[in-house]
């Protein structure tokens, strides 16, 4: 079983040198950065050596490969995430000699203390709404501190300390842990239906984005067109809430919306039209676009100088990312992991692809929500994409369920001959290689381990087409 941090302890005033277990992750390896400058000693560990590792190291941080009690060194603090095990031996010892032991959310929350917060919550358009927002203060002389779910391409990194008040955090509401921050706005992309093993219902996974939004100082953004959003808005105590999308009562309502290329349309706000292009696809970007300008303008930035600041956000690590092209093909790879995150993925590729096809490489993410969700996969692939591979589920915090497999998505597509089920990697790069055509685009689905396939599937496309 996985850990269950109490997010009730009091973390101490001072944390002295830091230890991350599973230092490597996007979230952690950010909070690391900013543990590092400011000038904690920080060690760590991870199963495996990554890019995020090297620029840690570069950063003076000490850290191991493998998880090992010796690893724990002299550390007065331990971070953690909720996906880490509890038979994890640093885990166990830091426990031994009484250590705080702090989920990465209460880590973050030291950090943030007497900051103006923005938090970014939402079961999607967390990474690249938070990026949008960092991008668009920094456009117009800002210097935030943030911490991103992802690597933000125009800047290089996930995370950093800026000298001014403001500090933008994409919260996670996946354990609840979104609770601990001290927000000041608050931005809430949807209310998708996510994280029922750890809310057990959709009306508790919606009581805490009513809680979370309720808490903040100064202001809500939240979504008019999400119904769940919808329903949490209806609910709400808040004095200070401002709505985007595309609903005509939208406060920030998107229109004119195109999408052939790099997606463009217009923001109209306090009785003015904004016209805006992105440097990235797909119309699920212009609205995060919209909920981005809505904090901006709410922090009270100048609506025209917020927009055009959005427009230079060039995406983040992970989300339609392109990795290379062999014989014509193209191989990318996107953290979509939800059917309605897959649906938009897709969507947005397809405004790119032109002639060519996409063919979909999905590995399903925990068993409970490939259990919950087969069907919904299922339709979103077989509508959006032209052929389809599933891989097994990526376990990641849970224990293997019987009888679910990856196999639970591909069976219930209704056309089976465009969908293969292949557990082995290897099979699977090779059985992509085989049907891709020249212009098509191959799109890998998953917010587990999915992306360590893009170098089989390239070396399958040098193969088969080199």
């Amino acid at each position: 079983m996985t850990i269950k941090p109490d997010l009730s302890i009091q973390i101490p005033a001072e944390l002295g040198a830091v230890h991350f277990v599973g230092i490597g992750g996007s979230g952690m390896s950010g909070i690391a950065r900013l543990f590092l400058d400011a000038g904690h000693r920080v060690t760590g560990s991870d199963v495996r050596d990554s890019a995020n590792i090297a620029a840690l190291r570069e950063l003076g941080a000490e850290v191991a490969i493998g998880h090992a009690a010796e690893n724990l060194g002299d550390a007065e603090a331990v971070v953690v995430t909720g996906a880490l095990w509890q038979d994890n031996p640093e885990y166990r010892l830091a426990l031994e000699r009484g250590l705080p032991v702090l989920h990465r959310s209460q880590a973050l929350a030291w950090l943030i203390s007497g900051r103006r917060l923005v938090s970014v919550a939402g079961a999607h358009g967390k990474t690249t709404s938070t990026g949008m927002i960092v991008t668009g203060l920094l456009a117009q002389g800002a210097d935030p501190s943030f911490v991103n779910g992802g690597v933000i391409e125009g800047l290089g990194v996930s995370s950093a300390a800026g000298a001014d008040e403001l500090f933008v955090v994409e919260a996670d509401e996946s354990d609840g842990s979104f609770l601990l921050y001290d927000t000041a706005v608050a931005l809430i992309t949807n209310v998708d239906p996510d994280h029922l093993d750890h809310y057990r219902s959709r009306e508790a996974f919606e009581q805490a984005f009513v809680d979370f939004a309720d808490r903040a100082s100064e202001l809500v953004v939240v979504s008019s067109d999400d119904a769940g959003a919808k329903r949490v808005t209806e609910r709400l105590a808040h004095q200070n809430v401002v709505t985007f999308g595309e609903a005509a009562d939208a406060t920030v309502r998107v229109h004119s919306i195109e999408t052939d290329g790099p997606v463009a349309f217009s923001i109209a706000y306090d009785g003015v039209d904004h016209r805006a292009q992105l440097l990235v696809p797909g119309k699920h970007n212009a609205i995060n676009a919209a909920g981005a300008f809505a904090v901006l303008v709410g922090l009270g930035f100048d609506p025209a100088a917020s927009l055009a600041g959005i427009a230079r956000f060039a995406g983040t690590g992970r989300r339609f990312e392109l990795h290379g092209v062999v014989g014509g093909v193209s191989v990318y790879d996107d953290y979509a992991h939800h059917p309605t995150e897959v649906a938009a993925a897709l969507a947005a590729a397809r405004t790119v692809v032109g002639e060519g096809r996409i063919i979909a490489v999905h590995q399903p993410h925990t068993y409970s929500r490939t259990q919950a969700f087969a069907k919904e996969f299922a339709e979103v692939l077989e509508e959006f994409a032209d052929e389809t591979v599933v891989l097994d589920v990526y376990g990641a915090r849970e224990d293997p369920v019987p009888g679910v497999t990856g196999e639970l998505v591909s069976e219930r597509f209704a056309d089976a001959t465009h969908v293969a089920f292949v557990p082995d990697w290897q099979e699977a790069a090779d059985h992509t290689a085989r049907i891709a055509r020249e212009g098509d685009f191959v799109i890998t689905l998953g917010c587990g381990d999915v992306y360590r396939i893009v170098p089989q599937l390239l070396g399958s496309l040098e193969r088969e087409r080199g």
